[in-house]
């Protein structure tokens, strides 16, 4: 097996990890964040919340992981598009890091709002509500550097036929949505779901192409 093999595979695996483990850390901090009265159930819950930050530290560890792993594949096409994918995919992954410590502080206030009166309430939900919005503004921002990147990237797999250029184009069209989606909720608005769904479908078939098929390096190979 050659490096341009091995290293299609491990970024396959590395993708299909990184969208586990981010939907499984989205999902059961969504499970307790997203609910009305989430400080009565953040602290019963905490071992929701910690499982939840760890799988998105995860997440955030293995985006640089690809990043990493691509990099000398990408540079033989663009250097300079190849660093800012790395880049990107850094920054995407400090904020990730960021916006979990809002439900790691939240665990504290939530102990406090437990204990707290009814004229101390108010208090806490005034702080709460505040890293509840930092924690999605941080996640946004996250997207809004993924999709840049990733844009970046797709439009280098598809100039250099690095994979079908079928998926390169649902690649282009994912990321647009994704960084469409994250610019309305830095703004607010939240139609994440929707917007999320194209780029999901990439992040599945890009992957399972490189483990099944790898990269194709017939255009590079009769350019020497």
């Amino acid at each position: 097996m050659n490096s341009n093999r091995k290293i299609a595979i491990t970024v396959g695996l590395l993708i299909l990890t990184s969208t586990a483990t981010f939907m499984i850390g989205s999902g059961l901090l969504g499970s307790v964040l997203n609910s009305p009265h989430f400080l009565d159930h953040l602290d019963p819950n905490k071992s929701k919340v910690i499982g939840g930050v760890f799988f998105e530290l995860m997440t955030a560890v293995i985006v640089v992981g690809i990043a990493w792993s691509i990099f000398p594949i990408l540079k033989q096409h663009d250097e300079a598009t190849a660093l800012g994918y790395f880049g990107t995919r850094v920054v995407e992954s400090v904020l990730i890091i960021v916006s979990v410590i809002s439900p790691l502080v939240l665990l504290a206030l939530s102990q406090e709002f437990i204990h707290a009166g009814a004229s101390g309430k108010s208090y806490y939900q005034t702080i709460a509500n505040i890293a509840i919005h930092a924690h999605y503004l941080a996640f946004d921002l996250a997207m809004f550097a993924l999709s840049l990147g990733s844009l970046m990237f797709c439009y280098l797999l598809y100039q250099s036929k690095l994979v079908p250029r079928l998926i390169s184009v649902i690649g282009l069209m994912g990321y647009t949505s994704l960084l469409a989606s994250s610019c309305l909720g830095v703004i607010g608005l939240d139609i994440k779901t929707i917007l999320y769904l194209p780029g999901a479908l990439f992040e599945l078939i890009f992957p399972i192409w490189l483990i099944i098929k790898g990269f194709n390096e017939t255009r590079r190979t009769s350019e020497r």
